[in-house]
């Protein structure tokens, strides 16, 4: 389902590059509009201090940090408007961001740009690149993309899982902590994946039969496996009741829709980010209270999370210091609270009747809660560096 109202097109919280995209480097408490965007935009994506858009036609924009080339537009420099991304024509399925990097699904093959220090960009070298370059060994066959904080991941027509980038974790799932600048094919899921999430440094993968499976980083629990150790190969998720309908990945969490029953997050809760009432972490998954009206869509950012319900309001936890739960404060919350206007009105999604009941269509995760166009990213908060 697809509808283009112009409310679609706001963002909030940090600004410090541009990444709100309405002209300025002024943080906003509540949304904006993003300037440029005269036609419908069908997903969004957003990194490290910047946004992307995907266009009803194709086309693919963005506007924010560009330091290492990640608005695709062959500069590094800047821009608080949206930009063209070059090279992509208007063929474009979906889109994926994260940290300093960004891809796009076009019919079937992937194309990356921005950073590229750990190889993830996927065509086989380590040089950061200002304009899309495809991802080798991935020309036909691919149905959603995720990209991680310095990896990415892509799902096949056959339901398997290709991973590359930095992987000094386990976070390309391929038993090693050897990164790869090609993708390599993540080991271990015995099943058809129906999606795929990547966070910082961990990636989960949702099952056909309904299950999830993580590997990579576990200091915070990220993993759901009821202990800090990382694994670098998936493994189960504990605890999962009902049916899980859609997955994301934050920073250091991990958070499943659940189709009867809500939100269930595990992992890192610094600011309120598991909505659990305490801020220490948990290793297994915990419910989210006060979403009584029914989740349609999830997000998770690297400190807070964002949902949207069956009437359409949005609703945004955790971390808050730049504004990104778009309430009008910079106060951590963590229970849900609902994102609001400048006037003070309750931010609503145009023709929240007709929302899905989830995302799980071949489309980047990163770009799931495209729907209503909310981004729940936030700064990324590690050295931007090789990793070794």
């Amino acid at each position: 389902m697809r509808d283009h109202d112009q409310r679609w097109r706001e963002c909030w919280g940090d600004n410090s590059a541009g990444g709100l995209g309405d002209g300025t480097t002024t943080a906003s408490t509540t949304p904006v509009d993003v300037a440029g965007l005269a036609s419908g935009v069908d997903a969004i994506a957003a990194g490290d201090r910047y946004t992307c858009a995907l266009a009803t036609g194709g086309g693919v924009k963005c506007w924010g940090y560009n330091e290492f080339g990640q608005l695709g537009d062959g500069t590094t420099t800047d821009s608080a408007l949206p930009v063209d991304v070059a090279g992509l024509g208007n063929r474009v399925d979906a889109i994926a961001a994260r940290g300093e990097h960004t891809c796009a699904l076009i019919t079937g093959r992937v194309k990356c740009w921005g950073a590229n220090l750990n190889g993830q960009l996927g065509d086989g070298t380590t040089t950061s690149s200002s304009l899309p370059v495809d991802v080798t060994g991935l020309s036909s066959g691919v149905i959603a993309i995720a990209a991680g904080g310095e990896h990415t991941c892509a799902i096949a027509t056959s339901g398997s899982v290709k991973c590359w980038g930095w992987n000094k974790t386990g976070q390309l799932g391929i038993g090693t902590s050897s990164d790869s600048s090609t993708p390599v094919d993540v080991v271990g899921l015995t099943g058809e994946v129906r999606a795929v999430a990547t966070g910082g440094r961990h990636t989960c993968a949702l099952m056909t039969a309904g299950g999830v499976k993580c590997w990579g980083y576990d200091e915070f629990g990220q993993l759901g496996i009821g202990s800090t150790a990382n694994s670098a190969i998936p493994v189960d998720v504990a605890g999962l009741t009902g049916s899980v309908s859609a997955i994301t990945s934050g920073g250091n969490l991990t958070c499943a829709l659940r189709t009867e029953i809500g939100v269930t997050c595990w992992g890192i809760d610094l600011t309120g980010q598991l909505a659990s009432g305490a801020t220490f972490d948990r290793g297994a998954p915990v419910d989210v209270p006060g979403l009584a009206s029914g989740v349609t869509t999830i997000v998770a950012g690297y400190y807070h999370v964002c949902a949207t319900t069956r009437n359409g309001e949005v609703m945004c936890w955790g971390g808050n210091d730049t504004g990104q739960l778009g309430n009008g404060t910079t106060a951590d919350s963590s229970t849900p609270i609902a994102v609001r206007n400048a006037d003070g009105t309750v931010l609503v999604a145009a023709n929240a009747s007709a929302l899905p009941t989830s995302t799980l269509l071949p489309i980047a995760i990163a770009a799931a809660i495209g729907i209503v166009l909310i981004l729940a990213v936030g700064r990324y908060a590690m050295t931007r560096r090789r990793r070794q």
